[in-house]
């Protein structure tokens, strides 16, 4: 492989920082996710920067093409987003090198310099970045990325994303942003009453267990996502999770066998999946022509839309399918759709430079 023409695409997130290699044959080489909780401060940044370039020592070659999305700008390490852009614009470019790029959405692409001024478009774009290259692939469809934290909902109408929202507040607004995800999500923000063996019961408001101890126990949650501490920093097992579930409605684990917890979490399962449908649907409802559009799932939490597309009659598309990796084994087709952003950012531009160069 010509490292010359070695490309790096970089998504760095507030809790995860997800990179993907592609070679100059176009080739998916490698994809890789690290935890990264990046409120606890920079340092936590920098050594992953640093286990990148040990995974792939061509990364610190200054030949080497390194194209970056965000989200991390929003952890209440920095005072504000723009800090936070300025922040961690600076530390990659110093890391990464000069020639950098950062996706700022309809801007097109940053140099480092350029983002101080931008910053607004460079801040939590990589839903964006994902998007647009699904709009390469399809006309018509229903982006959702389930991860860790959060969910995503973009709609692509005649191959251009169609988000009404262009940032975070007002894709809160929107319903295409919604603060669900499948490992880090406390329980107590999935739903204030829930069952339990034929009562309601309030749920308490405490960081009692997350939507990990909920995935671990339906059988969902792929132990290579389970990256990030536990509620009460105690074991990931089903055994500590039952007994974490159990304290959010004021129980012990030994009040109930193994089956009725088992049921108790997937009665957390479908309340987050009320809440994801109800977004969803508000979403499409502004998109009349997306009424029989397929659902295309990307994230950690996937295994979730597979579900919505099958309560609703609709066609399922795995990101890896859309990713251009053919030949990929389930490992690999299960981190190219969970770091969709970083394939994305990386594939754009790849994209980028075949039209510019067609002939290279």
């Amino acid at each position: 492989m010509n490292v010359e023409c070695a490309i790096f695409g970089w998504d760095v997130g507030g809790a995860h920082v997800k990179v993907s290699m592609l070679s100059k044959s176009g080739e998916l080489s490698d994809i890789a996710q690290w935890p990264c909780p990046l409120w606890q401060g920079l340092g936590h940044l920098e050594r992953v920067i640093d286990s990148v370039f040990e995974r792939w020592p061509r990364a610190r070659d200054p030949r080497a093409r390194h194209a970056v999305t965000m989200t991390g700008e929003m952890v209440d390490l920095f005072a504000d987003r723009a800090e936070g852009v300025r922040v961690l614009v600076d530390t990659l470019a110093q890391r990464l090198g000069p020639d950098t790029r950062f996706f700022a959405g309809p801007a097109g692409w940053l140099e480092a310099k350029a983002c101080v001024a931008q910053w607004r478009e460079v801040a939590s774009a990589n839903w964006l970045a994902t998007a647009q290259w699904v709009a390469h692939r399809l006309k018509d469809a229903v982006l959702i990325d389930i991860g860790s934290t959060t969910t995503d909902i973009v709609p692509i109408v005649a191959g251009r994303a169609a988000a009404r929202g262009c940032n975070d507040a007002t894709r809160l607004v929107s319903g295409e942003l919604v603060y669900q995800g499948v490992v880090r999500t406390p329980l107590c923000g999935v739903a204030h009453r829930i069952g339990f063996r034929g009562e309601e019961a309030n749920v308490m408001n405490e960081w009692f267990a997350t939507t990990a101890d909920v995935y671990r126990l339906t059988g969902e949650l792929w132990p290579a996502h389970d990256q990030h501490a536990s509620a009460d920093n105690g074991p990931k097992t089903q055994a500590a999770s039952r007994a974490r579930i159990a304290r959010t409605i004021g129980r012990d684990a030994r009040d109930a066998d193994e089956d009725a917890w088992r049921d108790f979490a997937f009665g957390w399962r479908e309340k987050q999946m009320q809440i994801l449908t109800a977004n969803l649907d508000g979403v499409i409802a502004a998109h009349p022509s997306l009424q029989r559009a397929p659902l295309v799932g990307a994230g950690c939490g996937r295994f979730l839309i597979e579900t919505m597309a099958q309560d609703a009659g609709r066609a399922f598309i795995d990101f890896s399918d859309l990713a251009d990796a053919p030949g990929a084994d389930k490992e690999r087709r299960e981190w190219i759709a969970t770091c969709a952003p970083s394939v994305a950012v990386a594939r754009l531009t790849q994209h980028e430079n075949t039209v510019a160069h067609p002939g290279a």
